[in-house]
């Protein structure tokens, strides 16, 4: 028995990194700030010089912790939902499968590029960089296999 199509999804955790490392910065430099302050030293720093890098810290590590629990990519039974890094949920885009005539990954798996059936030459070609390098091979191959499927079921099909 064949298990149903579930839904595969892709988050932006190669950017939740570069959020990671900023964090650390900030709040080792707010840390800085508070042991400057605590050593009593002759004229300290004031301790609200740490707010500023401890609120940028903060800010950081949950957009990183935000980026690595949502979606970037969405492979699901309906189609590719593509989710911007600004507002997600009003932007968010649905390339059904029926509408999708080629779909690959190219150059060095860097790329994804949709191709629409009934259009000349209409497309959309989405950046992979988000997504960690690791993950995007098992892109490709979900990809490749949806579009096997497809291809069979149409020969099935018939003319």
């Amino acid at each position: 028995m064949e298990k149903p199509f579930k839904e595969l999804r892709f988050t932006r955790s190669r950017q939740a990194v570069t959020f990671v490392i900023t964090g650390v910065v900030f709040a080792g430099l707010a840390a800085a700030v508070v042991l400057l302050w605590r050593q009593r030293v002759e004229n300290p720093p004031s301790l609200w010089w740490a707010v500023p890098p401890g609120l940028l810290a903060w800010g950081c590590l949950r957009l990183a912790l935000h980026l690595t629990r949502h979606a970037f990519l969405l492979l699901s039974p309906i189609g590719i939902e593509v989710f911007p890094f600004f507002r997600p949920a009003q932007h968010m885009q649905l390339f059904s499968w029926g509408e999708i005539a080629q779909a690959e990954v190219t150059l060095g798996d860097q790329l994804l590029v949709l191709k629409f059936a009934g259009y000349e030459n209409a497309g959309v070609v989405i950046s992979l960089s988000p997504v960690k390098k690791s993950t995007r091979p098992l892109l490709r191959k979900a990809i490749e296999g949806v579009m096997s499927k497809r291809a069979e079921a149409a020969a099935a099909a018939g003319p």
